[in-house]
Order: structure tokens, then C-alpha cells, then sequence
């Protein structure tokens, strides 16, 4: 696909569907690559999409069995309750950013071509990158780069980019690789320049938060037996999702009942990630990061928890 080449597109899909008369969500439609192949797999069933970004409406699909909903997924339970397809058999959520935002120089995800520093994925409100670049003071900016792009270099960095705003504006993403290059250590300046722009990328987009508040409702909208497939691309995400597939909770702490037995909705059906293999890397370089993994809700019946789902 020219948009997006989905991740590990075959093993997400059949971790995901259980009925192919089922209910099922696409919360990060994009190029529409994993949506297809789940509507390719059901029968009568039917599929909802969400994306933020309207570039994506241009990869509509024309199916009856077919529902976009061009909103954020933080709003997850309140969509599917508007479309009468609450709860669902399975969500499948493909995190990060697509091909298309990245390769598309104006919305500025990537230092390698010079464009306006955006990183908006919803480009209609909330703040840019240049907003934020050139408004947060040295301890925001710190903090951004500590937390978000893991840099104990964080402090020089937003030193460094309110040095260099005193003199130059930064309005584009090669102004802020220049304004940066001080800070770069050399041989590994393609590494630092990615995990500065991820760090930023995801304070423009409130992403942590947004993923916290959707998984804290998908327990809710799955059915009993109903599977939650994620694929994330970092550290930050990855821990958030492996904690709440083992928990049902963001510390990943198992909470246990009086007679010892653990409360958590879910039973995991990967116990380690998945990853693409090396032939999927060398066809889609981009994918090396990502991380797959899925759970499933367990069934409560009235003996207790059911063996076959919770074995």
C-alpha cells in the first residue's frame, strides 16, 4: 500500500477474530490495510473504524459492513454506544504513526525532509510542534525529551533550543535539526534526531494519555471471549499495554481476591510479543520496532471462571 504498509498484518488479524459474524473495531484505520483484511474475514459481521486524521478519509471503504467514525479513539465507548455496537467481539489498535504522515514533508513527523513543524495528527485543533517549541520553557522541554524520548540529555537539549530561539525563529523541522546539532553526538545523529522528534510527536498529540484512556475502557467493550490485539512501536506504549493485558490495571500490579485468585479481565494469549520476522523487515524497514500483543476477556459463569478461557 502506498498510504501504509499495515504490520504484521496476517498474525493481528487471525489473533483478533473469533467470530466472523462478529462486532469488530479498527481504532487506527489510516491506509485501511488492517480494516480490509478483517472485512475480508467476516462474514455478515461488521467493523468500525476510527481515525483522527482527515487524510485518511480519502481511503474510505465501500462496504455495508463498513463504519468510519473520524474521531480520536480516547472517545472509544462513547462512539460505540452511539452506534448501537457496544460491546464488541475484538479491537484491534495498530499504534504510532503511519507511512503517509511521515513520508508527507508538510505535517512534519520527520527531520529527513524540511517541512512546516506540525506533528498534528488531528490538523483541525490543539497545539503544533512550532507551538510548542518555541512556547514550552527549559523544564517543559526537559521534561518532554526525558520522559517521552528516554534522553538523559534531555536538559541540554531544551537549553540548547532556547539558546538558539533567542536569535532564529523554528518554524520547520531542518531548523530544529540545526538548532539541535550542537546536542548530536556524531555517528549517532539519525538515532538522537528520531527519538527527539518521537519525544515531541507525542506531547503535540497527548498520546500516552490518550492510550491510558483507551485501554482503561476496553475491558468494558469486549464481549466475554472477545480479544484486544495492540501493536506498538516503543518502550512507553509497549509497557502500558503489556501491563493492562496482565492486570486489567496501568501499573501492571495483579490485584487478588480473599482466596488468593487474581482479578483481571483478561487472559493473556500471547505471553511474550510478537515481532515481524526478518523477511517482513527487510520488506517494511519499519516495522523492526514493533511489538504485537493480544489478550483475550475472560468468561465469568456462575461455577466461576471458565477453564477453556482461562486455562
Amino acid at each position: 500500500m502506498t498510504y501504509h504498509n499495515p504490520v504484521l498484518l496476517h498474525t493481528s488479524i487471525e489473533g483478533l477474530i473469533t467470530d466472523t459474524a462478529g462486532t469488530y473495531v479498527d481504532v487506527t484505520f489510516g491506509g485501511g490495510g488492517h480494516s480490509r483484511a478483517i472485512l475480508n474475514k467476516l462474514t455478515d459481521g461488521r467493523l468500525l473504524a476510527f481515525d483522527q486524521d482527515k487524510d485518511s478519509e480519502a481511503n474510505l471503504i465501500e462496504d455495508p459492513r463498513f463504519q468510519f467514525v473520524p474521531a480520536n479513539f480516547r472517545h472509544l465507548t462513547r462512539f460505540l454506544q452511539y452506534h448501537k455496537a457496544y460491546p464488541v467481539n475484538g479491537i484491534l489498535a495498530d499504534l504510532g504513526i503511519s507511512s503517509h504522515q511521515i513520508d508527507t514533508p508538510e505535517r512534519g513527523f520527520s527531520y529527513r525532509e524540511d517541512g512546516a513543524l506540525d506533528m498534528r495528527m488531528n490538523t483541525r485543533n490543539g497545539l503544533s510542534a512550532k507551538d510548542i517549541i518555541n512556547e514550552y520553557d527549559e523544564d517543559r522541554l526537559s521534561r518532554i525529551f526525558y520522559t517521552y524520548g528516554e534522553l538523559q540529555e534531555g536538559r541540554r537539549l531544551a537549553r540548547q533550543i532556547v539558546k538558539f530561539r533567542d536569535t532564529h525563529n523554528i518554524e520547520t523541522t531542518k531548523q530544529l535539526a540545526e538548532a539541535l546539532q550542537p546536542c548530536l553526538p556524531k555517528g549517532k545523529e539519525n538515532k538522537f534526531l528520531s527519538k527527539i522528534f518521537q519525544a515531541i510527536r507525542i506531547e503535540v498529540n497527548d498520546e500516552m494519555k490518550v492510550l491510558e484512556e483507551f485501554l482503561t475502557q476496553t475491558a468494558d467493550a469486549l464481549l466475554p471471549g472477545g480479544r484486544l490485539v495492540v501493536i506498538a512501536y516503543h518502550s512507553l506504549e509497549d509497557r502500558l499495554v503489556k501491563n493492562y493485558m496482565r492486570a486489567g490495571n496501568l501499573t501492571g500490579e495483579v490485584e487478588k481476591d480473599f482466596f488468593g485468585n487474581p482479578l483481571t479481565p483478561f487472559r493473556l494469549v500471547t505471553r511474550k510479543a510478537i515481532v515481524p520476522d526478518e523477511q517482513e523487515i527487510i520488506d517494511n524497514p519499519r516495522a523492526r520496532s514493533a511489538k504485537l500483543r493480544i489478550a483475550e476477556k475472560i468468561i465469568i459463569t456462575p461455577h466461576g471462571y471458565n477453564d477453556k478461557i482461562n486455562r
